[in-house]
């Protein structure tokens, strides 16, 4: 699955790969997390444009968004059947910029998180399917989840879910929505090819959504991994032995 991403590439690098006509200027983020606002890339009226959505999908048929579940990613092999889905995949198909992303794994009985990237540092692009959510009062909410496929072999390592990429020569194709057909993006929705991800363990400051630097990206050693287990550990609370004289009879309050 894909639960938090990084988006470091200066804005005008991303706009000159993504090709979309807005001129956005935005900070680079280490650590985006579900609900917060993420850049989606669509194709409306056959140019490319630059769109902020939530990253949690909400179907256009939910009623109350506070009861309904929050969809951060889109399983490929059931994305065409899902009602929340299966209408989003034929005709909203989106891209997110990013730079890498965050993963769990479970090490000596904790979560260990990693962060993960393409080996050559080249930004990417999640496969995304997004909603346009109407409101009673009639307020609109654009919202988004990433599609997710079954991990190749490396990546299994980490977890058994991975984020879509699409490479950029597969943009147009997957950008597509001209009509319902959608047999020629069904290849596109896989894991990445062994080799073409690189990883390393990072600070479980990245646990917490309100740490959000460049030193969450920053590999950390074995020993580095251990302190901050230890530290993590819950403190045990040593009962002191009340000494002094007797208690003489009139009680206290302190």
């Amino acid at each position: 699955m894909c639960g938090r991403f990084v988006i470091t590439s200066a804005p005008a690098a991303l706009r000159q790969l993504f090709g979309y006509v807005e001129q956005p200027n935005f900070p680079s983020r280490y650590n985006v997390a579900p609900t917060q606002p993420i850049p989606v890339v669509l194709v409306e009226n056959g140019a490319r444009h630059f769109r902020l959505m939530r990253w949690g999908l909400l179907p256009s048929w939910v009623r109350d968004p506070k009861g309904f579940t929050l969809l951060i990613n889109a399983r490929s092999e059931t994305a065409l059947e899902k009602p929340a889905f299966k209408k989003a995949i034929r005709r909203r198909r989106g891209l997110i910029p990013a730079d890498g992303y965050y993963e769990w794994r479970v090490v000596d009985g904790r979560k260990q998180p990693f962060f993960i990237r393409y080996a050559d540092g080249a930004p990417l692009g999640f496969a995304a399917l997004f909603e346009t959510w109407i409101g009673p009062n009639g307020e609109e909410l654009d919202t988004a989840a990433i599609v997710t496929a079954a991990a190749g072999e490396d990546l299994a390592a980490l977890h058994d879910r991975v984020p879509v990429t699409i490479s950029p020569r597969d943009f147009e194709r997957w950008l597509d929505c001209s009509s319902d057909e959608i047999d020629s993006i069904l290849p596109l929705m896989t894991a990445p090819r062994i080799g073409e991800f690189a990883w390393h363990p990072v600070s479980a400051r990245v646990n917490r959504v309100a740490n959000d630097d460049e030193q969450l990206l920053l590999p950390i050693s074995a020993e580095e991994m251990e302190a901050e287990a230890e530290a993590m550990k819950p403190k045990k609370l040593v009962r002191k032995t009340a000494t002094g004289s007797a208690d003489d009879g009139q009680g206290s309050l302190f």
